[in-house]
């Protein structure tokens, strides 16, 4: 309730209660661009995009119980900005590199494996993931932080499976031309 009075008064203009309100969901929206985009730095960008996006857009929003929703879906929007943006930028190899921030993976191999394979996903086949597992969406919730159909969304985590299954056995096998031991 308190989160729905500050988007009332920020709707109006109130700065203080935007500042308070990002402050609520600032962590929140960087987690699932950074889930989506795996990189901090455009993460970040990301982040800073969607809340901009929030305020110049948050005069709009019609249903302040759909704030959450509304702010997700702007966040998907920039993290996929970004990712188009990044992909534009980055030489060859630059996107899998680098430090990833500590997930709760059973152990180091099992988190390099699945940071590997979700690294070969597309960011539309990550957002859908990443809204189902981490934020615990159902599909009706992600069809409308994403503002596409239920099939679509269904369809987008059938082929995110399919092709997290994929990238994890393509790694799981041994590369051809090894000689036995």
């Amino acid at each position: 309730m308190v989160e729905q009075q500050l988007v009332a008064r920020a709707r109006e203009g109130d700065h203080d209660a935007f500042d308070l309100l990002v402050g609520q969901i600032v962590d929140r929206l960087y987690s699932v661009a950074y889930r989506i985009l795996r990189h901090g730095p455009s993460a970040e960008d990301a982040t800073q995009q969607a809340l901009v996006s929030i305020w110049r857009h948050l005069p709009s929003l019609r249903d302040l119980d759909r704030f959450d929703a509304w702010a997700y879906r702007l966040l998907v929007n920039a993290a996929y900005a970004e990712h188009r943006n990044r992909r534009r930028e980055a030489p060859p190899g630059a996107l899998t590199d680098g430090a990833t921030d500590t997930d709760p993976y059973p152990s180091v191999h099992d988190r390099d494996q699945l940071e590997r394979g979700f690294a070969r996903l597309t960011a539309d086949q990550r957002a859908v993931l990443v809204l189902q597992h981490y934020l615990d969406m159902t599909h009706d919730e992600m069809a409308t932080a994403l503002g596409i159909p239920v099939g679509t969304v269904r369809s987008r985590l059938h082929g995110a499976r399919g092709a997290m299954r994929a990238a994890l056995e393509a790694d799981a096998r041994p590369a051809t031309g090894e000689w036995p031991a």
